[in-house]
């Protein structure tokens, strides 16, 4: 009875998870540039937002674990190549702000003074 329970809980946990990575990575897709597909010479925003979106269809109705999984590959390479090149090509990569052009990766860089 016990073992029903966790196996109940332990799917709608990742069920919960894959549908919110799913439109997490649904929204940053609708949300970027189509030039900026282009420019980081990726697939187009139209491709992505239809992979994207069958991958959160099927999260929201059907919910098996194996679509479930190609959707989350699909989004994971979405999230980790697409989205940072975009991102860099928009403008908005690095994640620093206000810094100097002689900040390195850990600070300011003197030269050696």
């Amino acid at each position: 009875m016990l073992r029903d329970g966790f196996d109940l809980g332990l799917s709608l946990v990742t069920d919960v998870v894959f549908l919110g990575f799913a439109l997490v990575s649904f929204v940053f897709a609708a949300m970027a540039r189509e030039d900026a597909y282009r420019a980081a010479d990726k697939q187009t925003k139209k491709f992505w937002l239809i992979i994207l979106s069958i991958n959160l269809v099927l999260n929201l109705v059907l919910g098996m674990l194996f679509l479930q999984i190609a959707g989350l590959i699909a989004a994971i390479v979405f999230m980790v190549d697409v989205r940072p090149a975009i991102k860099q090509i928009s403008g908005g990569g690095g994640g620093r702000r206000g810094g100097s052009s002689s900040d390195g990766p850990y600070g300011p860089y003197n030269g050696g003074r």
